[in-house]
């Protein structure tokens, strides 16, 4: 279906605007010109029958009615009975008029007036009967146009001029179209400062839509780029490293001796780039689910299961790196998807476990409050993170100690992930870390109900 431009749409509309009140205007002329027609018909009759009957009153002969006839008035004397005394139309005896609805009036309330279809084409004839003093009835009548008629003998003149009328409001429509919609035109030509070129108060918000997107698309393109250098150089460490080690054992330069050592290098270099990659992996989807808001089937999960099982999961890890690993807490039910937060979990528990020192701590707490929001803490008293970083540590590949990260084989993608599942689950993250200290990471979720 081809669409309608706004350009044409509104001067459609303002024709049409004009068209419907010009017929408005003149459906009201008409009906304002009969009312005042109608009513200067009366006016004149009512004059016209007063004269009649101060000049009849004076002589009470009949028969002098007809100095008061003219070609245009018509005048009829009729009894109480309803016969006819006198008729300026015609010589001949007429019917009783006793059922005219004038006369049945006028005998009742003093007046009466009826207005009947002339003989004439394009005429009506007006009546206006007044009762005497002696109870005879006075009728007046005089032919005039219709109003239909009158407008008869102007159609043309009325039709040039609507179709004048018309032709302008087109030509007024379209130039005032124009204007309005050549300034929102305009706004298209810098699109990076939309939001200060906005010629009406109501585009404001679509401006600052626009510009918005505009930002969040540069932005989005610039982490693409930043998150596609970044895997490019974390892929390229450990595969140069694979290569070396491989290239010394096929060639033989490497020392039988030294060949497990180099094997077991490799070992944990791929080791290190499946694990990259299944972070990337896992990433992606998250950011699949947070594009599309296509949220994952969420059900009751109690967050001290999962603190158990994180626990259960880990301490082989632990226990190689000399670290204490607890959970402590109360049943703590939320709406989730047990995957993500066991993913949630075991991501802040790894963090905790690898920037850690031998014989530290690393505790699991579930707690809810009073107003049903449940949460789960990962503390312990590993290296901390300096304030100045606190901000940064949830970005992707951002790592407070290279060395030490390289050192312990993350990929600087563990809290990017759990930021990204925080916030499919609507859950608040909050960091409290002191050098040398510690790191407390809370994440709150809302109620399950």
């Amino acid at each position: 279906m081809k669409l309608r431009s706004m350009e044409e749409k509104i001067s459609y509309r303002l024709f049409l605007m004009g068209f419907l009140g010009l017929i408005f205007t003149a459906a009201l002329c008409i009906f304002v010109f009969h009312k005042a027609f109608t009513a200067q018909a009366w006016s004149g009759l009512e004059r016209e029958s007063d004269l009649v009957r101060a000049g009849y009153e004076q002589t009470g002969d009949p028969a002098q009615l007809s100095a008061f006839v003219t070609d245009d008035l018509r005048v009829t004397l009729i009894s109480q009975d309803g016969s006819v005394l006198f008729e300026s139309a015609t010589d001949q005896p007429m019917e009783n008029h006793l059922t005219r609805p004038e006369i049945r009036d006028a005998i009742a309330n003093g007046e009466g007036r009826n207005i009947r279809d002339s003989q004439t084409m394009g005429y009506e004839t007006y009546y206006y009967a007044l009762r005497l003093s002696g109870g005879d009835v006075l009728r007046v009548a005089q032919d005039a146009e219709t109003v239909w008629s009158i407008y008869d003998s102007t159609i043309p003149a009325i039709v040039l001029s609507c179709v004048a009328l018309m032709l302008a409001a087109a030509v007024l429509a379209a130039l005032l179209t124009k204007a309005l919609v050549q300034p929102v035109l305009n706004m298209t030509e810098d699109l990076d400062h939309i939001q200060e070129n906005v010629p009406y108060r109501e585009l404001i918000p679509f401006a600052e839509s626009i510009h918005s997107d505009r930002i969040l698309r540069e932005n989005n393109e610039k982490m693409r780029q930043e998150f596609t250098a970044n895997v490019s150089h974390e892929l390229k460490t450990p595969l140069t490293s694979i290569s070396g080690y491989a290239e010394l054992i096929e060639t033989g330069i490497a020392k039988p001796e030294d060949v497990p050592d180099f094997g077991r290098k490799i070992h944990s270099e791929a080791t290190r780039m499946i694990q990259l990659v299944n972070d990337i992996l896992q990433l992606s989807k998250l950011d699949t689910v947070s594009e599309t808001g296509d949220t994952p089937v969420m059900e009751t999960v109690d967050l001290l299961d999962v603190a158990k099982e994180c626990v259960e999961r880990q301490k082989l890890n632990a226990r190689r790196a000399y670290i204490s690993l607890t959970y402590l807490g109360e049943s703590a039910p939320v709406l989730g998807s047990r995957a993500l937060l066991d993913e949630l979990c075991q991501n802040l528990c790894d963090n905790a476990i690898r920037y850690n020192r031998p014989g530290g701590k690393v505790q699991i707490i579930t707690a809810c409050s009073r107003d049903g929001h449940c949460s789960l803490t990962v503390t312990d008293n590993g290296i901390g993170i300096p304030r100045e970083a606190q901000s940064s540590v949830f970005e992707r590949f951002y790592r407070v100690d290279k060395s030490r990260s390289k050192a312990t084989g993350g990929t600087g993608l563990g809290l990017a992930i759990v930021k990204h599942i925080a916030r499919i689950h609507n859950a608040r993250i909050k960091l409290e870390s002191q050098v040398d200290v510690g790191t407390t990471i809370t994440v709150t979720f809302p109620t399950a109900s």
